[in-house]
């Protein structure tokens, strides 16, 4: 495994052409351009365009999965651009500046293991015990009898890469799954024995706040168009 995560893609070496400063920032557009997809998001309400960002009522525990283990609690939450527009504003915003500030280091670990359309996830382990160790490459993700693994890591405190937390310390870092992952579709969360289909029921959740949100832009642009037409005579 840890082979395959330090693996540099092959499809670089067709792009002699682009410097590496420039690869990168092609990968780092990718990378927003995959978690912005209309493609991914479409399936929640059978339409094409992202919903309105600024109208969600939603929190992290809403979208988040979390999967309870003998030694700590495991966070795991998508970074999806269609799914974070449906938190609450300050938390959209939240999570949106964390995606374009790490934009470029995930496009990095996205080219060296030849990904070309990652999926993301903000994943935290939560210590219940003392120095209890976990194995990142152990969260994995089944979708349709189709295992997927993390193929990269990009940690967010010092703790992920000891591997270990006491109790009540967290270790965090943003997953990055292969290409192929259908987010919007219903998927089982694993580690180390312990499973979770929990993803299906948040589905639902976002399907209606989806919902939602598109009627109360709809509502806020029907305001507006309203306030600025002159009075009648």
């Amino acid at each position: 495994m840890r082979e395959g995560l330090q693996r540099r893609g092959d499809r670089m070496a067709a792009i002699p052409r682009l410097s590496r400063s420039a690869t990168t920032a092609v990968f780092a557009a990718g990378i927003l351009v995959s978690c912005t997809s209309a493609q991914q998001v479409a399936p929640l309400r059978g339409q094409s365009e992202l919903p309105p960002a600024g109208f969600g009522t939603l929190g992290q525990d809403d979208i988040g999965i979390r999967l309870r283990t003998p030694d700590f609690v495991i966070s795991f939450i998508p970074l999806d651009e269609g799914v974070i527009r449906l938190l609450a504003p300050d938390t959209y915003r939240s999570m949106h500046r964390l995606l374009e500030s790490k934009s470029e280091d995930l496009a990095d670990e996205a080219r060296r293991n030849g990904i070309s359309n990652p999926t993301v996830f903000l994943v935290s382990f939560f210590g219940t015990q003392t120095r209890a160790r976990f194995e990142a490459e152990a969260l994995t993700i089944t979708d349709q009898s189709r295992l997927f693994r993390p193929r990269a890591f990009l940690p967010m405190s010092p703790s992920f890469g000891d591997r270990q937390v006491n109790q009540r310390e967290t270790a965090t870092a943003i997953y990055i799954y292969e290409d192929g992952l259908r987010m919007f579709d219903p998927f089982t969360l694993g580690y180390d024995g312990v499973s979770t289909n929990e993803w299906e029921r948040i589905l639902r959740t976002l399907d209606r706040e989806r919902a939602a949100v598109v009627a109360r832009a709809a509502a806020a642009d029907r305001d507006t168009t309203t306030s600025r037409q002159p009075p009648t005579p």
